[in-house]
Order: structure tokens, then C-alpha cells, then sequence
């Protein structure tokens, strides 16, 4: 199966097993998304029955949109920018408590189609804010926007996926 048209590659099966595992756990997520622009909570909100553990997002695609809708320290900001791993934890937190649900996530990074305050296109940052702690994932993405935001997609998805045990790791 193929999955999402915004998101080329992204089988539904692992969003479908996420939805369904925080449905039966009986918990929530939310997302605040600056690179992938509503796309995780797009492919979250396609499963049929999501509107059960899908609280919001927040699109904080401008830096001070970050500071003021999802709570992220601006002295953080101004000190290391948009991109950093301290930011997408503090957007997952942010977003877990702006929307009262179990687990935040927050992504941020660089598409392209150039570098971004020093920091090379596919640098991706994703993390989950949850009652067990904080999860980071930086994978590495190759290929163009798309791909990018595609491989940003796939890490949060897993950053839920472990937190709700349906993968390891």
C-alpha cells in the first residue's frame, strides 16, 4: 500500500498501527511542525477513528511562531536557531502541554533548497515529549524537499511507534 499522496513512499500501515496502539493505551498526541508544515499530523488524521487520539498541531513554520504558540524558550532561539535538536525537543513539549495530550512531538529541520543558519539540507530533528520521558531521533535525509520531509515524517511516526510499544528499539 501506498499511503499518502503528500508523502510519496510513506506506507499507511505503521500510521495506522500507531493510531490504533494509542487508541487501545487510551492516549493522545500532538504535534508542532516547522519543517514537514502539517504533514505528520495530515498522515496521523488519515487513519480513520484518529479524531480519538489526534488532540492538534501547531504549524510554527516561522521561528517566532516557535516562541509564541509552542512555547519555546527565545533565548534558545536567538542562541541557536530554528534547527537544533534542543528545539524540536522544546516544540515537543510545548505541543504536549499547549494541547493537553499524552505525547508532543516536534520536528524541525532543513528541506532545502539551501542550507539554513549553517545547517545542511536533510538535517532533521525529531522528538517526543511523553509521561516516560523524552525520545530524539536525527536521522540523516537525502534527495529533495519532499524526501526531506518525507524522512521526518517516518522519524516521528517512529518516535510513536516506540513510545506506544509498537516497535522496538
Amino acid at each position: 500500500m501506498t499511503g499518502l499522496g503528500l508523502l510519496p513512499g510513506l506506507p499507511s500501515e505503521p500510521v495506522a498501527a500507531v493510531v490504533a496502539a494509542l487508541r487501545a493505551r487510551g492516549e493522545t498526541v500532538a504535534t508542532a511542525e516547522s519543517l514537514t508544515g502539517g504533514l505528520l499530523t495530515a498522515a496521523l488524521t488519515s487513519v480513520a477513528g484518529s479524531s480519538a487520539v489526534v488532540r492538534g498541531g501547531l504549524v510554527v513554520y516561522a521561528t517566532d511562531l516557535k516562541a509564541t504558540l509552542a512555547d519555546v524558550d527565545a533565548d534558545l532561539l536567538a542562541e541557536r536557531g530554528p534547527v537544533d535538536p534542543d528545539v524540536a525537543v522544546a516544540l515537543a513539549e510545548g505541543a504536549r502541554l499547549r494541547c493537553a495530550a499524552t505525547y508532543g512531538v516536534g520536528l524541525t529541520g532543513v528541506a532545502g533548497p539551501g542550507p539554513q543558519d549553517g545547517k545542511p539540507v536533510g538535517t532533521v530533528y525529531a522528538a517526543l515529549s511523553g509521561p516516560d520521558g523524552t525520545l530524539l531521533s536525527s536521522p540523516v535525509a537525502t534527495g529533495g524537499r519532499e524526501e526531506v520531509r518525507s524522512v521526518a515524517v517516518r522519524a516521528a511516526l517512529d518516535l510513536i511507534a516506540r513510545a506506544v510499544g509498537t516497535l522496538s528499539g
